[in-house]
């Protein structure tokens, strides 16, 4: 015990030194991480609109600045299911999105899933995105 105290007694300036440094650079870490998820950068989608669908009717009001990257065969696709779509979900989520919410937007094809209205949606277990369906 006695070799500890005078560890302690002889070191006590150069541990207090090395404690408060890893202190100062344990909180720093913390505090930058913490900013970093603070200010970590949405996806953003760019959407384009071909020249099939310029000239068909829209189903629903375009958003101001904001175009499709669809090919052709896909915005067939798209006016084909639109009438049927009035809500979309993944299958990979529980959540179900208005047609023209970016979320929406951002679901794969092949996890496409349809629904006619939102009492459907909900009766399967879906719940109703608040970003979207307010």
């Amino acid at each position: 015990m006695d070799k500890i105290k005078n560890f302690l007694i002889k070191y006590e300036v150069k541990l207090v030194l090395i404690f408060g440094f890893i202190l100062v650079a344990f909180l720093s870490f913390q505090f930058g991480y913490m900013e970093g998820k603070k200010n970590e950068a949405k996806a953003i989608v760019i959407e384009k609109m071909t020249e099939v669908a310029k000239n068909e009717p829209q189903a629903a009001p375009a958003i101001a600045g904001t175009t499709s990257l669809k090919s052709p065969q896909n915005s067939t696709e798209t006016k084909n299911l639109a009438p049927a779509c009035a809500y979309v979900g993944s299958k990979t989520s529980n959540k179900v999105h208005l047609p023209t919410c970016r979320y929406a937007k951002t679901i794969k094809p092949e996890n496409l899933v349809c629904f006619s209205s939102l009492d459907d949606a909900l009766k399967q277990g879906r719940v109703a995105d608040k970003a979207c369906i307010k």
